[in-house]
């Protein structure tokens, strides 16, 4: 649909601020009035621009962390893609995952935390049943490793980029979960 790709776009500009209604009409090439008819004011556009883009990141992810393979790898897959695809646009996953937005919105960054947060624990708790991982709480370590990753990434994400934060967040997410990180795979260029 025009109206969610401009008020995406927006975002990927802009910022939340910036994402008016009538700035999304203006993009999309329709009235404000149109862009009522389909959504009651910019939260629900916004909630709209979220599922459809947290939803398409989320499946990454869950694409990327493959079951058949090792933990390890598992590991590296769910920071990479986190973190690798919100580094691509930068500015859209800042709007998206930190900057003060609505009550609808931030209730949906809850939403898809859960899900992330889910990916990373169904992770951990097939290493642990195949003896790869040390026994823990994964609620908790996957709930933990999420909110990590995503705090890290603020900075970065405002424009305070470390050409190192993507090794640097698998190491720990690899220490975190009681692995050595292994050289080779947090040596390698990453986004």
């Amino acid at each position: 649909m025009r109206i969610i790709d401009a008020a995406t776009e927006l975002l990927a500009d802009r910022g939340y601020g910036g994402c008016s209604i009538a700035a999304v009409s203006t993009r999309a090439g329709v009235s404000a009035g149109t862009v009522y008819n389909h959504f009651a004011g910019k939260s629900e556009l916004v909630a709209e621009v979220f599922r459809t883009v947290v939803g398409r990141e989320v499946a990454a992810v869950r694409s990327a962390v493959r079951p058949t393979d090792p933990v390890v790898e598992r590991t590296v897959a769910l920071v990479e893609t986190f973190a690798g695809r919100a580094l691509k646009s930068p500015r859209l996953a800042y709007a998206l995952l930190a900057e003060p937005v609505d009550p609808v919105v931030d209730a949906l960054r809850l939403q898809f935390r859960v899900a992330f947060r889910d990916i990373a624990a169904e992770s951990i708790a097939l290493g642990v049943e195949r003896g790869e991982l040390p026994p823990q709480d994964t609620a908790v370590v996957s709930a933990a490793l999420v909110g990590a990753i995503g705090e890290a990434l603020v900075g970065p994400l405002a424009g305070e980029l470390e050409p190192g934060t993507v090794p640097a967040l698998i190491d720990f997410a690899l220490r975190s979960l009681g692995l050595s990180p292994t050289r080779g795979v947090s040596d390698a260029p990453h986004a």
